[in-house]
């Protein structure tokens, strides 16, 4: 390896920050760009959520197989690989006539893409620098991905504006031809292992559990019977994937995934948090997204300018945790972040109202971006930071996996709280204003049926003083009632951090 690239050079940093932000970027800045893509393609919103789903899960599904790749095929090798996949897949969905080639583009090619060059991005950082330079280098490449997440309504409300969603994916071409051009940078990685230690039973196995664990939770808010049914399924897949690993390895064979790499407290619990971390991420963006473009029926573009704030306190908080660290171990930090978070998420919870602006929402987002920033930038690090070199692919793809997973809960979850919030606050509602109808079922569905659509709040201030009133509680309701359970987690991400160990990380 050249150790001029390895000390002192940051392009590796950069080209694989870059794949991480364009990776994750695929997956939100799709969102407000939905009804142009069906007139454009000239197909329904039902076809393009379902190949946004699909996205989503065959990067997820193929995750721990492009992990091992990496031993076989090397990091670098594959990481470029992943990137002219990406390359062609991009192009595929930017020239797209027809939802199938979308689907062929986006989903497929690059989704495939994604799941090769996200653990090798974490791999390549570990393995090319050391110290104070990973746990920044790691921290980097966590908010890229998080800020991508963040930003990435307001990149897809202006292209689509002022542009079109087309040239979205030509600005991720852009980026991957970048990456290419300048590979030379990322330093090379010998090969640990042949293509005759590739587990193909194992890889079948965790690619039937993993799909049916991220296909049950993006069915959640459609179908919650079916979902749940098809989530325990994939449990009880990925369960018997990881009785299979454990004694492929007793035999003496190489596995997919070495399990007692579970056995490492911070890869656990790191990994853990990584995943809670992204569920408020991605969550809370959704339900807040949801709120501004229905309630304060705000445009794509001022909508990704109110959640500003969040992506400002994300980089500023996410940059300045590695420096702190000498002076601060990573799980204090890291329960500074949780603690602001969830006075982030206590300040959002009073918010919500038919009568607000985007300015009030501007601080409790501020903050809450802030606590996750510190969260993020120290997560990745402290959960490899005990694991042996000669294992760093292995749990590269743990961590990513637990991202990505994370990544495409969140809406799902959240979504479901969210519905909840508003059956309870509808209750509510009718007991206060109009008690005689509180046993009837109709005006429950109607309401249900109007969220649901996700219908202008508009047309509702039309309507009379008790209609306005008892829609203002519902959204009160709802939305303080995600914020609650946004808290919760992150506690439980506070509660977290105090099991971790850091005592093994070098300080200056």
């Amino acid at each position: 390896m050249n150790e001029t690239i390895r000390e002192h050079s940051w392009i590796p940093l950069v080209l694989v920050a870059c794949a991480s932000f364009i990776i994750t970027l695929d997956s939100t800045f799709m969102n407000v760009s939905i009804s142009q893509v069906v007139a454009d393609l000239n197909t329904n919103v039902t076809t393009i959520q379902l190949i946004m789903s699909f996205y989503t899960l065959i990067t997820a599904a193929f995750m721990l197989l492009g992990a091992k790749l990496q031993d076989i095929v090397g990091k670098k090798k594959l990481f470029l690989i992943g990137a002219v996949l990406y390359g062609i897949g991009t192009s595929t969905a930017a020239v797209s006539q027809s939802d199938t080639m979308l689907f062929i583009g986006w989903a497929v090619i690059e989704g495939v893409a994604g799941s090769l060059m996200t653990p090798a991005t974490v791999s390549i950082i570990s393995g090319t620098y050391s110290g104070e330079k990973r746990t920044f280098a790691l921290a980097i490449e966590s908010v890229m991905v998080a800020l991508s997440a963040a930003i990435g309504p307001l990149f897809g409300g202006i292209m689509t504006t002022f542009l079109s969603w087309r040239y979205g994916f030509a600005c991720e071409l852009i980026v991957v031809v970048f990456i290419l051009v300048m590979h030379k940078k990322i330093p090379d990685f010998t090969p640990t292992e042949s293509k005759d230690d590739l587990d193909i039973t194992g890889t079948i196995i965790s690619f039937i559990g993993l799909v049916l664990f991220v296909l049950g939770i993006l069915m959640l808010s459609e179908d919650t019977i079916t979902s749940i049914v098809v989530i325990i399924l994939g449990i009880i897949a990925l369960t018997i994937f990881s009785s299979f690993e454990i004694r492929r390895k007793r035999k003496g064979k190489v596995p997919l995934l070495d399990m007692d790499l579970f056995k490492d407290k911070n890869l656990r619990i790191g990994s853990t948090i990584i995943l809670l971390s992204y569920i408020v991420m991605g969550g809370g963006l959704f339900v807040v997204s949801l709120f501004l473009q229905t309630v304060l029926n705000l445009n794509a573009f001022d909508t990704g300018l109110t959640t500003l704030p969040l992506t400002v306190g994300l980089l500023i908080f996410s940059v300045a945790a590695p420096s702190l660290t000498g002076k601060l171990s990573h799980k204090t930090i890291m329960a500074i972040g949780s603690v602001m978070a969830i006075i982030g998420c206590v300040i959002l919870g009073f918010q919500f109202k038919m009568d607000i602006t985007m300015l009030d929402l501007m601080p409790g987002m501020f903050i809450v971006g802030s606590g996750i920033g510190f969260i993020m930038a120290l997560s990745m690090d402290i959960a490899l930071i005990n694991i042996p070199d000669e294992s760093q692919n292995n749990a590269s793809g743990i961590t990513t996996t637990y991202q990505t997973l994370g990544e495409s809960m969140g809406t799902a979850i959240i979504g479901i709280i969210l519905v909840l919030g508003v059956i309870w606050g509808t209750v509510y509602a009718v007991d206060l204003y109009a008690p005689e109808h509180l046993y009837d079922e109709q005006v429950y569905q109607d309401v249900f049926d109007y969220f649901q659509k996700v219908g202008n709040i508009d047309e509702i201030k039309s309507e009379n003083s008790t209609v306005v009133n008892a829609a203002d509680i519902i959204i009160q309701e709802s939305m303080g009632f995600v914020m609650t359970i946004t808290a919760i987690i992150m506690a439980i991400v506070f509660a977290l951090t105090f099991r971790l160990d850091d005592n093994k990380i070098k300080r200056p």
